[in-house]
């Protein structure tokens, strides 16, 4: 009866994904908003200009990648997600805080990896921001997985919560990153677009039974 009860409150997940939608087309879109657009007199200043603004491409084309993997993977999770209660609505809203937050350390990045102290703190602060997705995507799971009740009739639970430790991995690689952006900046930079390509192409999937054991 408790559990009628409970699932009686769940709502469609539908308006969660919806909204998560528009939390990552804002905060993806925001990053261009940190290239500055260069004015020169004649053409090889304009091109000297646009040079010298690499830190800024550089950073967006990180970011860019960061926020896009990390909407592919949202997506896919919600794929598998029929309904859900206000504990992992709270729970997504927690994770778009860390996605929507992504635009100022990139703009950090940004304005500060050319000065050899400061750009470690920059590319830190980056990383730290990083740590806190990786935190609250493991959270985000471990709860979706803990019974269940959440996911439609195709996923496998069990092994589903076999998956745990490979979605926290980011605990153990992002607090890396921030102890290399120390010793340097521009590689620990690199190191998180290389982990964005990393979790585009290998992604961990959503367990899922075979027709007949559903």
């Amino acid at each position: 009866m408790a559990t009628d009860r409970a699932m009686a409150r769940m709502t469609d997940s539908a308006r969660v994904e919806a909204f998560s939608d528009g939390v990552f087309a804002i905060a993806i879109t925001l990053l261009i908003l940190e290239i500055r657009v260069p004015t020169a007199r004649t053409g090889l200043d304009l091109w000297h200009a646009l040079g010298d603004e690499w830190p800024s491409y550089s950073a967006y084309v990180v970011s860019f990648m960061v926020i896009g993997v990390m909407w592919v993977n949202h997506h896919t999770i919600f794929s598998y997600i029929a309904r859900v209660d206000r504990t992992l609505i709270f729970l997504n809203l927690v994770l778009l805080l860390v996605v929507a937050a992504l635009p100022f350390p990139t703009a950090l990045v940004a304005q500060n990896l050319r000065e050899p102290q400061a750009s470690n703190v920059a590319v830190a602060v980056y990383g730290a921001v990083m740590v806190g997705h990786a935190a609250t995507m493991a959270l985000f799971w471990y709860y979706v997985t803990r019974t269940g009740h959440c996911f439609d009739d195709r996923v496998d639970i069990r092994a589903a919560r076999a998956t745990r430790a490979r979605f926290s991995l980011g605990l153990v690689v992002y607090p890396a990153t921030v102890a290399l952006a120390f010793a340097s900046a521009v590689l620990a930079l690199a190191v998180h677009f290389v982990l964005a390509v990393y979790y585009a192409f290998n992604q961990t999937p959503v367990p899922t039974l075979s027709p007949e054991d559903r």
